[in-house]
């Protein structure tokens, strides 16, 4: 016998353009940043009310904040939150979080390596304001929904849904300020797509990821301190430097393509790891793995692999939360 139950999911909140209304008008694109007039949960769902035909909705309180204010606080209490209605609703099928699109990448990431619960995880946000003409909220608000309510989610990771596309958490990364079409995985495409028709999907990620990792940052007040170093024409380690003695415990560089640092970059970095400092090579370039020759190896830098410094500095913030063996630290960073 089939049932006509509706799958349940949870809508989290936390802010960002997706529930941001402007104060201009439906053709103002960027000065609602401004105003700071941002909805709740419920009044997003009372203003998009169509993914209620697809699934019961589970509304959550959460902070409402633009996205460059959200990092390990609300990441934290997200992972805490998530993990709570899990226990409170043993028939969950996934989880929604609305979220502004500068950090989603670093807020997917963070979940996808800290998260304990093994139900689709799914964040969305909009390039356009909901008071926008032609605002991307709302159908993003209901692909996200019918990801998180889809039996093949299970088991992805966290997933990033936005302009119909899915992408896995470690690989998205926002490449266009204005443009719907900004969230991509560069080097190998979507996971697959929210179509009118269903939703679909291509290929897994293969990765390590949440909830079989030793990452439980529940009881933790913050994370290690780390910075990241941009490489640059004539670059000479200064910032490299102020990191160390402002108490860095570990430092990404965002190296030239494809991982190399410029000589007094690279002596820069060289003083830190004689302090005890770990540091991590990335690219710069957005694009392909960071490579590791033997003059980085010889001076104790480790390499990010293909992830963005941003998210190599959220892999390392969490690696040290585990260990301190830079040996062991590479070993993570090759199978997270």
């Amino acid at each position: 016998m089939t049932s006509n139950r509706k799958p349940k999911v949870a809508l989290i909140s936390t802010g960002g353009t997706i529930t941001s209304l402007s104060h201009v008008g439906e053709l103002d694109m960027y000065e609602y940043t401004t105003s700071g007039n941002r909805m709740t949960a419920q009044q997003v769902l009372d203003k998009f009310p169509q993914s209620q035909t697809v699934a019961d909705i589970i509304v959550v309180n959460f902070d409402t904040l633009p996205s460059t204010a959200l990092g390990f606080e609300q990441w934290k209490k997200l992972v805490i939150t998530i993990e709570q209605l899990t226990h409170e609703n043993p028939d969950l099928t996934g989880v929604v979080i609305l979220h502004g699109t500068a950090t989603i990448e670093e807020t997917s990431y963070a979940l996808n390596l800290a998260l304990k619960v093994d139900i689709p995880v799914v964040i969305t946000g909009a390039q356009r304001p909901a008071s926008a003409l032609s605002t991307d909220a709302g159908l993003n608000i209901f692909n996200a929904v019918r990801v998180a309510a889809c039996p093949q989610s299970k088991g992805m990771g966290v997933l990033v849904c936005l302009n119909d596309e899915i992408n896995a958490a470690r690989e998205v990364t926002k490449t266009s300020t204005g443009r719907l079409q900004t969230f991509r995985t560069i080097d190998f495409g979507a996971l697959g797509h929210a179509d009118g028709d269903g939703v679909f999907f291509y290929r897994q990620p293969i990765r390590k990821r949440a909830p079989n990792t030793p990452f439980d940052i529940r009881k933790l007040e913050q994370l290690p301190r780390i910075d990241i170093a941009y490489s640059y024409a004539d670059s000479d380690g200064t910032a490299v430097r102020a990191f160390v003695a402002a108490g860095a415990k570990g430092i990404v560089g965002a190296a030239y393509v494809p991982g190399l640092l410029s000589p007094k970059e690279s002596d820069a970095m060289k003083l830190a790891v004689d302090q005890g400092v770990i540091v991590v090579l990335s690219s710069r370039g957005g694009s392909g793995r960071a490579f590791g020759p033997a003059k980085n190896r010889d001076r104790g830098f480790l390499r990010a692999d293909n992830l963005t410094p941003q998210k190599a500095r959220i892999l390392l913030g969490m690696a040290l939360t585990v260990t301190n063996d830079p040996q062991h630290i590479q070993q993570i960073f090759d199978e997270y």
